[in-house]
């Protein structure tokens, strides 16, 4: 008996559109991929990966010190050398989104060994459970994104867990100077290590701007290792006046990149305020006898946890505690020798949840 072999199933009928399933399942729709893995929607792990929120700056460029600090919503930036890392919201962007993360080197650093400059998104590990990393079952996932950047040539990044002790670095390829390409990375699930499957990191995405070689390691597998890019890969912040741009990050479950999941401005600015929430405001009135004003506020969305609260408004310049905080409100008090002219109370915070 002779055995039929099919490699690809089409259907290219006009009238429903071109529809094709290769051997490894993988499906194709007018030249479309769809996934191969896990749910239509909600695929992508990461948020505001279009580069649309910005609560914290509106779009005003921040100049990092030494340290970690979010300027765009759930974007990071890490840098060991002050004031040559600058980071901003813009509107430059390949065809389909409206804005897009500019980093750029405001002098030029010198980069040594232990140095790094990253732009990152740390992943909390209830929104990535299901990959199943350090277990036999973790699933492979696929990074995508926007990228330009006025210098060619080998960039680099990683994916790293909440330890820093596994991580893999990858590369791709700038070809072509200040030209938006799109950039596909597949990666197989990591069945070594520690992986927190709770409100803490599950999975961090770096994008290497400027890393020593203490901080890289070989592309293309996991490592028992902190590593933030790829050894031999550029460094665009040792070059005075060099920019990296970057939008539609995605990371799914699978070995296929689906289209960027375009998700409406409010839903992704409510993902974002699980993390951060800016001007969240406390009105109170009542004046107990003793001439104590309590001022309940209610966060947008419930944080991730207990968030640190930084006030920026005080409408009648009075002197305020916190009296209860947790993840859905908290309550300001304004003692009787603090009230001065006013029983009320008018008070603003800034959120913080983030990982």
């Amino acid at each position: 008996m002779s055995t039929l072999r099919v490699n690809t199933l089409q259907n290219t009928s006009t009238t429903d559109g071109g529809i094709s399933i290769d051997t490894s399942g993988h499906v194709t729709v007018d030249g479309v991929a769809m996934p191969s893995s896990g749910p239509l929607s909600n695929r992508n792990k990461i948020i505001n990966g279009d580069m649309r929120i910005d609560q914290r700056f509106g779009g005003t460029a921040a100049t990092y010190g030494v340290g970690y600090a979010y300027v765009l919503d759930r974007w990071n930036g890490a840098a060991t050398i002050g004031s040559n890392m600058r980071v901003q919201q813009v509107t430059d962007a390949p065809a389909g989104f409206t804005n897009s993360l500019k980093a750029d080197a405001v002098t030029g650093a010198t980069i040594t060994a232990s140095d790094y400059f990253s732009v990152l998104q740390s992943i909390e590990g209830f929104n990535v459970s299901d990959l199943g990393f350090g277990t036999a079952s973790a699933s492979s996932v696929t990074l995508s994104f926007w990228v330009k950047s006025s210098v060619t040539g080998t960039h680099s990044g990683s994916l790293r867990n909440s330890a820093n002790d596994r991580s893999y670095p990858y590369t791709y390829e700038i070809s072509s100077a200040d030209t938006w390409e799109k950039k596909t990375i597949i990666i197989p699930g990591d069945t070594s290590g520690a992986w927190l499957t709770t409100n803490g990191v599950g999975i961090q995405v770096n994008f290497d701007l400027g890393t020593g070689s203490t901080f890289r390691g070989t592309a293309g597998a996991w490592a028992g290792a902190n590593y933030a890019g790829a050894t031999g890969a550029v460094s665009p912040l040792a070059t005075s006046g060099a920019t990296w741009y970057i939008t539609g990050v995605q990371l799914e479950a699978g070995s296929v990149a689906t289209p960027f999941e375009h998700r409406s401005y409010g839903d992704e600015l409510a993902r974002c305020q699980r993390y951060y929430q800016h001007n969240v405001l406390s009105w109170g009135t009542n004046r107990y006898s003793d001439g104590v004003i309590h001022a309940p506020g209610f966060f947008k969305q419930t944080m991730r946890q207990t968030p640190n609260l930084v006030q920026n408004q005080n409408t009648y310049g009075q002197t305020t505690s916190i009296q209860t905080v947790n993840g859905d409100m908290y309550v300001t008090y304004t003692s009787a020798a603090n009230a001065g002219t006013s029983d009320a109370t008018f008070i603003g915070y800034n959120a913080s949840a983030e990982l």
